[in-house]
C-alpha cells in the first residue's frame, strides 16, 4: 500500500476534524459506479478492501482513496458508426447532413454506445497527517492532485492546506549535491539524473544506472544546465526521485517490508494497519529531513 508517488501540501492548524467526523463528511460524496447512460462518476470509497471506513485511521494517521470510473468509448468508434449513420441519413434525405445534424448524430451514438462500453475505475489515495502536519496525493497527475484537493475542498468548506514553500530551490541543491559529492545527511546519491539547461529548446541530459562522474557534472553545469530530476535513497530504506518541482516519485521501501513484525501479521486487515504505520513514519522521517535540508518556509505558524 506504500504510496508511489507524493504530491506535498502543508496541512495548517485549523485542522480540527477527526477521522470519524471526516468519514461522515466523505459519505455525502462517497462513489457510486456509474450507470448505463453516464459517461463517468467519481467518489470516496474505503482504501482498504473489506473495510466500509472512507477515512481509514491508524493512530492519528488518516487514509483517503477517491475513485473515478470512466467509460472507454474511443472517438475512432463512435466516428465508425456516425460515419454509417451519416450515409444512411443522406440516402434518406437526398442529401449530405449538415453541421447541425452531424452533432445531434455524434450525440445520439455516444448515448447509444455507452451502455456497452467498458468502465474503468481509478484510485487516488490521500494522505493526512495531522501530527507532523501533511497532506499528501499518492499521484504523478496535475490534474488528479486538482481533482480530488477540490473534492475534499468541497466538503471542508475549505480544505485547510497550503503549497509547501522552501528557501532553497531543488534544483539547486541538487545541483550542488552533484558538484560537490556530498548529499544531505541520511541521503546517498544514486545513478538516475536529469540535467537540463534553460530556455524554449533546452538541452537535456539524462542519467540512467550511469555512474554520475563529477568532472563531467561540472561541464553540463558550466553550460547552463541545472539538476531537475535525481535519484535518491534515504537511510538506506527508502529510494525515491526528488524533481526541480518538489514533488517525490518513484518511491520504493527497500528491505524494510520484509520485517518480521509484517511477515508475522495475523490478517490482511493487520498487515494493512502494519504497512501504513510504517509508510508513515519512514516518509515523515524523509519529508523532515528534505525540508531542513531546503529551508521550509512555514507560512503556518504552527510546527510540527
Amino acid at each position: 500500500m506504500w504510496f508511489k508517488n507524493l504530491k506535498l501540501f502543508r496541512l495548517t492548524s485549523d485542522w480540527k476534524t477527526s477521522a470519524e467526523q471526516l468519514d461522515g463528511l466523505l459519505a455525502k460524496e462517497a462513489f457510486v459506479s456509474a450507470g448505463a447512460a453516464a459517461p463517468m462518476s467519481s467518489g470516496w470509497v474505503s482504501p482498504r478492501e473489506g473495510d466500509v471506513r472512507l477515512a481509514y485511521p491508524v493512530g492519528r494517521q488518516i487514509l483517503c482513496a477517491f475513485r473515478t470510473e470512466k467509460k472507454l468509448l474511443p472517438a475512432s468508434v463512435i466516428n465508425q458508426f456516425v460515419k454509417v449513420r451519416a450515409t444512411e441519413l443522406e440516402d434518406q434525405q437526398g442529401f449530405k447532413p449538415g453541421r447541425k445534424q452531424m452533432r445531434d448524430l455524434k450525440e445520439e451514438v455516444t448515448e447509444s454506445l455507452l451502455p456497452r462500453a467498458f468502465s474503468l475505475q481509478r484510485d487516488t489515495r490521500l494522505w493526512i497527517d495531522p501530527v507532523n502536519h501533511w497532506v499528501v496525493v499518492d499521484t504523478a497527475s496535475a490534474s488528479k492532485v486538482e481533482e480530488v484537493i477540490s473534492a475534499m475542498g468541497r466538503l471542508l468548506h475549505p480544505f485547510p492546506m497550503l503549497p509547501v514553500q522552501v528557501n532553497i530551490s531543488p534544483a539547486t541543491a541538487m545541483t550542488e549535491w552533484l558538484l560537490t559529492g556530498e548529499p544531505p545527511v541520511n541521503f546517498t546519491v544514486d545513478q538516475d539524473a536529469e540535467l537540463r539547461a534553460g530556455g524554449d529548446k533546452a538541452a537535456v541530459v539524462r542519467y540512467v544506472k550511469h555512474t554520475l562522474d563529477i568532472d563531467d557534472i561540472k561541464k553540463h553545469v558550466q553550460s547552463g544546465k541545472q539538476c531537475t530530476r535525481l535519484a535518491l535513497t534515504f537511510n538506506n530504506r527508502v529510494s525515491l526521485v526528488l524533481t526541480e518541482n518538489l514533488d517525490i516519485k518513484r518511491v520504493a521501501a527497500l528491505d524494510i517490508l520484509d520485517s518480521p513484525d509484517l511477515q508475522g501479521a495475523a490478517d490482511a486487515a493487520e498487515k494493512f494497519d502494519g504497512d501504513m504505520t510504517l509508510m508513515c513514519a519512514e516518509i515523515s522521517q524523509l519529508l523532515d529531513a528534505l525540508m531542513a535540508t531546503l529551508q521550509e518556509i512555514r507560512a503556518d505558524a504552527t510546527r510540527p
